[in-house]
């Protein structure tokens, strides 16, 4: 893997049956045929992280609480997933020595296990726990492809490694859902994340919503818990002072979206990055941080990462994009900036309709527009793929290769920079963001992922 840099750390670190068709004596799984040795991670290949990370993506396009639980659960099932297999890897340790509430007793591994089937069985745990709202079939489909892929992966083996296997798999998957259920903070708001006791401020400029299916998405996110950076560690650039006036840099920036959303309409390459990059819509499109998973499992099967390396590059992804959602819904609700679609109805034109309303009901995003949330999450992975690879990449993105329902054609890009500037500034034809929500967003989801990177170097273990 050429230019890549894998970091060791001390605490950090596939949609459906199409399993039972793959080839049985795939190498990549190293199978030994009767109970041996727990074999070190470092030997396997990663199939079994890119193939659960494959079914995940295709379910959590039905799941609840987009974005920022969406970002929050990615981050617990990927821990889940490394602490799982973190004992077979050279140089690192259990996250548990970082965070006080997360125990796992390594002396209840068993002396010899399959940490492919144990991830196998982690994985189907956590799947089904953190991805809320899918429908019974589509639950049911969990158990099925761990069934399914079980078979593949337990070849020969005794029933007592499989036994093990699977109780060591079990064992982390609960205690890191009993972890993430200590943060009773984001709990309640995954019940609740458009409360009726949170009524926006008002004043000038200020962002407001028209009707309760539209009211405040998660307002009080700030408060959940981060694993790296916490927003108050984090800093912050005030948006341009709002402004009425046609000579104004606000009304300058408003025009331009205006400007971008209409020429969208007309200009084919436009609408097609507008589409490309929305993930706006449940149950049309993964979310917005699962989206950044979707360009990680594919750079785990173009640089083939083995197992070690690809749990360390998504838990590492988890952790950036979860404190990137909290730091970014502190600032939203700070300075409450308006979306454009209001301010452009009101001083531009009252005709105006975004490039998003073809696609969902509501023509916003139900929360304030600076920072933006789509940037944030760009720059945080990133900051990640770039510290892990390098920035210069030869990768198209096929995350929504043969949709019909919308602009789906694979990009291709040069290096991450200019995949998360794209990201970013996709949501001006789409009519949804200011340039200087996108600049915002991205300069703030760097910084999250330097935190990130920065901590995993200083926490190696030699």
């Amino acid at each position: 893997m050429t230019g890549m840099k894998v970091t060791n750390l001390i605490v950090l670190a596939g949609l459906f049956l199409f399993a039972a068709g793959c080839n049985e004596d795939d190498e990549s799984f190293n199978n030994p045929t009767t109970t041996t040795p727990t074999e070190s991670v470092s030997d396997l290949g990663s199939d079994v992280v890119h193939r659960w990370t494959d079914m995940i993506l295709e379910l959590e396009r039905y799941a609840s609480g987009r974005p920022c639980g969406a970002a929050r659960s990615l981050a617990y099932m990927y821990l889940a997933a490394y602490e799982t297999a973190v004992p077979g890897m050279d140089n690192q340790a259990s996250n548990s020595a970082r965070y006080d509430q997360l125990t796992i007793d390594v002396n209840q591994q068993p002396a010899a296990i399959s940490y492919e089937l144990a991830l196998n069985t982690t994985f189907a745990i956590v799947t089904d726990h953190f991805l809320n709202g899918l429908s019974a079939d589509q639950e049911a489909s969990i158990s099925e492809f761990r069934v399914s892929l079980e078979s593949e992966l337990a070849t020969d083996f005794s029933q007592e490694l499989i036994d093990d296997s699977n109780a060591w798999g079990t064992y982390v998957a609960n205690q890191v859902i009993a972890f993430s259920q200590t943060d009773l903070e984001a709990e309640a708001q995954i019940i609740d994340p458009q409360p009726l006791s949170y009524e926006p401020p008002t004043g000038e400029g200020f962002w407001t919503y028209s009707a309760d299916p539209e009211r405040a998405l998660f307002p009080y996110w700030e408060n959940v818990r981060t694993f790296v950076i916490a927003p108050e560690e984090t800093s912050t650039v005030a948006p341009k002072d709002y402004s009425e006036s046609t000579r104004s840099r606000y009304y300058g920036e408003m025009m331009e979206v205006y400007e971008a959303n209409n020429e969208a309409k007309e200009d084919e390459e436009q609408l097609w990055i507008a589409e490309f990059w929305s993930d706006d819509a449940e149950g049309l499109m993964m979310s917005p941080p699962a989206r950044q998973f979707s360009i990680a499992n594919q750079l785990i099967e173009q640089f083939d990462l083995s197992l070690a390396e690809s749990l360390e590059l998504t838990l590492r992804l988890g952790f950036s994009l979860n404190d990137a959602a909290i730091s970014t819904w502190k600032y939203k609700y700070q300075y409450m900036v308006m979306r454009p679609n209001v301010y452009i109805h009101e001083f531009i034109d009252p005709d105006f309709q975004t490039n998003l309303f073809r696609i969902v009901y509501w023509p916003n995003p139900s929360f304030p527009g600076y920072p933006s949330g789509h940037s944030c999450f760009a720059s945080a992975a990133a900051g990640i793929f770039i510290d892990f690879f390098g920035n210069e990449v030869d990768f198209t993105d096929r995350t929504h290769e043969g949709r019909t329902e919308f602009l789906s054609d694979p990009r291709s890009f040069d290096s991450f920079k200019k995949m998360a500037k794209e990201n970013a500034f996709s949501r001006l034809p789409l009519g949804v963001h200011m340039d200087m929500d996108c600049e915002e967003g991205l300069r703030l989801g760097y910084e999250i992922a330097d935190a990130v990177n920065e901590w995993s170097g200083d926490n190696s273990n030699n």
